[in-house]
């Protein structure tokens, strides 16, 4: 029987490898083992996602744990050519465009074992985000590259890809929303809590500079004169908070919590009056529930989200957020992008199989 690896490291790869897996184990035609790098290491964000997401526990932990860009890379990849040395896949999924990503693209390419890559082909154009540079280099290496959406498909056609690599499957995080939204609840203390933004925030640029938290806390306090605002913080941001004259134990209206499941995230998002976000996945999963986003970036690697669904990119001028959140038009009406109806993992099992010719 042959084998395939998922190589997962963070949050998102998570969501993403769920499907995968499930619509690759209906197929019972492979041996598939996953191997978990630790690039997310926290307790309460990581093994929390297994369980909710019915994934089975890892084969094998690299347990890399947080480090400097290069040091993580290189952790990663010393603690996978080994692995896939011994293992001997016939074929390695990585997902999204975390350092674990990059780091499995290299190792496959350089010992000669063929690598899918699931979400495929975004680009935000801007080389000052390290993950878009691990998307480039993860791209042009691999051996099949599966797109959630047809922009990411001309992207790689415009950078010499062969579009026999190339399979637009659609977006499978929308494949785990649909799965687990009827199972969403939001945490028990805000449940009955109405018209609320829902806030998160974990780029370094928005939360690890003091002076650039503390403008985005005057914003959020001046909304929470209007809406309740609910923010889980990360264990990083929440050290960077105590530098800041803020006392965390009386802030109103603004609810300050610790990270929550993905069942109890998604209960306050589809719930929310809007989401102020600089994640990826969240400004799709947005687009698809039909809840406004606003964006705290400069620039998106998700176009479609703001071309077709819910999504405004707001940059870094922090004080517009209280203005962009009054702005919200609450009827207006979105699409959702071509194949994002939860079948995009059966189309990459399909295509897997033919791939290895079983």
């Amino acid at each position: 029987m042959k084998k395939i690896i998922h190589v997962v490291g963070a949050r998102p790869n998570f969501m993403k490898a769920a499907p995968v897996w499930k619509a690759i184990e209906d197929l019972q035609l492979f041996e598939q083992i996953l191997v978990h790098t630790g690039q997310h290491y926290d307790k309460a964000m990581s093994d929390i996602f297994f369980k909710e997401l019915n994934l089975p526990k890892p084969n094998y932990n690299l347990n890399i744990g947080s480090q400097t860009h290069a040091h993580q890379t290189a952790a990663i990849m010393i603690g996978l050519e080994d692995l896939l040395l011994n293992v001997s896949p016939n074929l390695v999924i990585v997902y999204g465009d975390v350092n674990s990503t990059v780091a499995a693209a290299l190792v496959c390419s350089k010992i000669y074992i063929p690598f899918a890559h699931v979400e495929a082909g975004l680009r935000s154009f801007d080389r000052r985000m390290p993950e878009e540079i691990n998307r480039l280099v993860t791209d042009q290496l691999a051996d099949l590259l599966f797109t959630p959406s047809q922009d990411a498909d001309q992207n790689l056609l415009k950078e010499g890809i062969n579009d026999r690599k190339i399979h637009f499957v659609g977006n499978v995080m929308i494949d785990t929303l649909k799965k687990l939204l009827a199972k969403a609840n939001p945490p028990e203390k805000y449940a009955e809590l109405n018209n609320y933004i829902l806030v998160t925030l974990h780029r370094p640029s928005n939360v690890d500079d003091v002076t650039n938290l503390n403008s985005i806390f005057d914003s959020l306090i001046e909304v929470s004169k209007t809406f309740p605002v609910i923010f889980p913080i990360h264990p990083r941001t929440k050290n960077v908070l105590k530098k800041i004259d803020i006392d965390l134990n009386n802030t109103g209206n603004l609810h300050l919590t610790d990270p929550i499941g993905y069942l109890e995230f998604l209960g306050l998002m589809q719930n929310a009056k809007a989401v102020i976000t600089d994640s990826g996945g969240i400004q799709e999963e947005t687009t698809w529930l039909g809840i406004p986003c606003l964006t705290v970036r400069e620039n998106t690697e998700r176009p479609v989200t703001v071309t077709m669904g819910t999504n405004q990119l707001i940059g870094l001028d922090y004080h517009k957020i209280p203005q962009s959140i009054h702005n919200i038009e609450l009827d207006k009406e979105y699409d959702i992008p071509p194949l994002w109806d939860g079948s995009s993992a059966r189309r990459i099992a399909g295509i897997i199989k033919d791939y290895l010719a079983v």
